[in-house]
């Protein structure tokens, strides 16, 4: 069983990307921000993070820069889940540390491909 941070401050996503990880096995914890996420990321040292971009306070660019650049989370891979799906984000996301990169809305197959691909 893996351990799974997902930061989105949409809770129905949230809701559905939790139930389908469940559903295989998976521990999820959550966090609305990209601030809570990165806090979450240092102290429960997840597995996989999946990050929304365009949340309140800190985005998710932001937050996958930190996590991606920490000491204590590099090693953490992280699958940017966004409603935001032209090339450029996809580029930008990498290049701030992303792995991966899903468009809203995800299917729970592309979803479940892209864990078994980072886990």
């Amino acid at each position: 069983m893996s351990k799974i941070l997902i930061v989105d401050d949409s809770r129905t996503e949230t809701h559905q990307f939790k139930a389908t990880l469940e559903s295989m096995g998976h521990q999820v914890i959550t966090a609305e921000n990209g601030r809570d996420g990165l806090d979450m990321a240092i102290a429960e040292q997840p597995d996989v993070i999946l990050m929304d971009i365009v949340m309140p306070d800190m985005n998710g660019f932001q937050a996958t820069r930190q996590i991606a650049r920490g000491a204590d989370t590099k090693h953490i891979p992280i699958i940017i889940v966004s409603g935001k799906g032209q090339e450029t984000d996809k580029v930008w996301g990498q290049r701030q540390g992303a792995k991966g990169y899903l468009t809203k809305p995800v299917a729970a197959n592309d979803l479940i491909s892209a864990m078994r691909a980072y886990l």
